[in-house]
């Protein structure tokens, strides 16, 4: 699914943000990550999500040599994926249930066909009295949730999440990791980026550990 060999990051002719960072998530997998602020999660994330390019190394997605990817490859790759971004990301001119349905639109689906798992992830996640809302009506915490149903209602093969829980409380935390865990249970890798290692004991899982743009990985 993802394979990450000796890869390098620079910003101009800043200080190294990844140095040699070699991992592999194979399909079916989920893991978190986690590490400081400014270690290079973010700048990693959107590597994975094709936003940025490595400086050096090598870099594999859905088997695919990114590397080698076409101008027309990336976005047939991006669809295949959901990403949870931590400034939201919403359509400010479109209601709750708009922009959670935004991936099905996309892929030129008819609103009856989806309407009923849009409500139904709604629900899950607290919002459904607030699907005909727009962004500026909601809080953060409430943003986060839109988010984070529209990044999992097309069951992506690939979730990348940057800190999806930082705008909950504890007991919503809880219930979108069950969330994350039962996407990844259909089939979908999930990669989460973290400072709350709460939720770490809770799925007991792998985590990759970035320091200094230096990756280490610990159970």
């Amino acid at each position: 699914m993802i394979e990450l060999d000796a890869v390098k990051l620079f910003y101009g002719q800043g200080p190294e943000v990844l140095k040699d960072v070699t991992f592999r998530m194979e399909a079916g997998e989920m893991r978190f990550l986690t590490g400081p602020s400014g270690a290079g999660k973010s700048s990693l994330l959107r590597i994975l999500f094709l936003a940025l390019r490595p400086t050096q190394g090598h870099f594999r997605l859905f088997g695919s040599d990114v590397e080698k990817l076409s101008a027309s490859g990336v976005p047939l790759l991006r669809r295949r994926m959901g990403v949870v971004f931590q400034d939201f990301r919403l359509l400010p001119h479109h209601s709750v249930f708009e922009n959670v349905a935004l991936p099905m639109r996309v892929m030129g689906l008819s609103e009856s066909s989806y309407r009923l798992d849009v409500e139904e992830l709604l629900d899950w996640v607290g919002l459904k009295p607030r699907m005909r809302d727009y962004p500026e009506t909601l809080s953060g915490g409430e943003k986060q949730r839109v988010a984070i149903a529209r990044a999992v209602v097309a069951k992506p093969k690939l979730l990348l999440a940057d800190e999806p829980t930082g705008s909950v409380d504890s007991q919503m935390a809880k219930r979108l990791l069950r969330l994350f865990e039962e996407l990844n249970k259909l089939g979908t890798t999930v990669l989460l980026a973290t400072h709350d290692e709460k939720l770490f004991g809770r799925a007991s899982l792998p985590v990759f550990r970035l320091e200094s743009g230096i990756l280490s990985v610990s159970r």
